[in-house]
């Protein structure tokens, strides 16, 4: 079973009228025109859109779950990242499933999907693609050959090992959605979603991601191990002789329906405050962090706090969304000074800290 985009819309869609009304009330939302009051206008089946969606990924989610064991949170933000038309960085050691989690999203969104793995001698063309000389009818004439990154959704697997000439490549297709290659510019096909990794052990032959490719990313997601109860079903899962496989999922229309959606979801004034308030307090506590968040972290916040909502079914921001999505919205935008890291504070604490004081 594939969900499409009608049925996101169709409950409670009462008349003709009220659709219309309804779309025209998201309309302005979604140019900033309209904020929570305005949205009454219809709230009853603002709500039911909003409550549907919700059942679609809760079906969504239990069917990852039939491949993917434990890791709820990490595949609950990497749909996030999607949703939001966002990026994210994901950090973790070797052999924790980082793969099986993004391409099983992918096949269950029905979404082309490519692996990158960055060595240090990867090439920009590796990436992106390159002009190859055809012969055809005794001329000979150049043809663009894609590369990887045209697919919708790219695992860049250790991204901190790619020069920062390769790096710059993928920077221009997560900010512009487009590759250049020569004198020619290719747009990237919609929805598009790149999940760099990096591993935290290894970092000889490596090239740390500057902060302003670092800001790009709209998430960082911590992988952990899983549990004694979660190793043992992965190991009674992976060694029988048939491997779970995706049953349903969404279809693309769908789910660019959904990254619309997801920017119409109602945030508060009081609410848009406290992202400023977190935001900000990350620029003057000089104690602990010496370089704070940029206002790109504020529009993330916001907009993973709006996709948090959507993905639960509600037609609201809470302030609970906000202060969950703070931490992988801003660990990796960050910089801590040498004395708060020599006594072994992360970044996370940081934002723990923070968040405190304006409780």
């Amino acid at each position: 079973m594939r969900y499409t985009a009608l049925e996101i819309y169709s409950a409670g869609a009462g008349n003709i009228q009220k659709n219309r009304a309804f779309r025209a009330s998201k309309n302005r939302n979604l140019k900033g025109e309209a904020d929570m009051n305005e949205t009454n206008i219809d709230s009853g089946q603002a709500a039911t859109t909003y409550q549907n969606a919700g059942r679609i990924f809760k079906n969504f989610f239990e069917d990852i779950g039939n491949v993917v064991v434990g890791q709820n949170k990490v595949v609950e933000q990497i749909v996030i990242a999607i949703l939001c038309e966002g990026h994210a960085l994901v950090e973790s050691n070797p052999g924790l499933g980082k793969t099986l989690m993004i391409s099983t999203v992918s096949k269950a969104m029905n979404l082309k999907f490519s692996r990158i793995q960055c060595t240090p001698d990867l090439m920009p063309s590796d990436i992106t693609g390159t002009n190859v000389i055809e012969e055809k009818d005794n001329k000979k004439e150049f043809r663009f050959q894609p590369g990887p990154v045209f697919a919708n959704v790219i695992l860049a697997d250790e991204i901190n090992r790619a020069s920062p000439k390769t790096q710059s490549a993928l920077l221009e297709a997560m900010q512009e959605k487009q590759v250049t290659v020569g004198n020619d510019t290719f747009m990237l096909d919609r929805p598009f979603f790149i999940l760099a990794t990096q591993n935290p052990i290894e970092m000889e032959g490596t090239y740390p991601l500057p902060e302003a490719q670092l800001d790009r990313f709209l998430l960082k997601v911590l992988v952990d191990y899983p549990s004694y109860e979660e190793e043992m079903e992965i190991i009674n899962r992976y060694t029988k002789s048939e491997v779970p496989n995706i049953s349903r999922g969404l279809d693309k229309s769908t789910l660019l329906d959904l990254q619309k959606l997801t920017r119409q979801v109602p945030i508060s004034e009081e609410l848009k405050q406290r992202v400023l308030s977190i935001v900000g307090m990350t620029r003057k506590d000089k104690e602990h962090i010496e370089y704070g968040a940029s206002p790109r972290a504020s529009i993330g916040l916001i907009l993973a706090a709006k996709a948090k909502a959507l993905i639960e079914g509600r037609n609201f921001v809470s302030k609970e969304d906000i202060d969950y999505m703070a931490y992988p919205v801003l660990r990796h935008r960050l910089i801590l000074t040498f004395e708060a890291e020599r006594s072994g504070m992360t970044p996370d604490q940081a934002i723990e800290e923070i968040i405190r004081k304006l409780k």
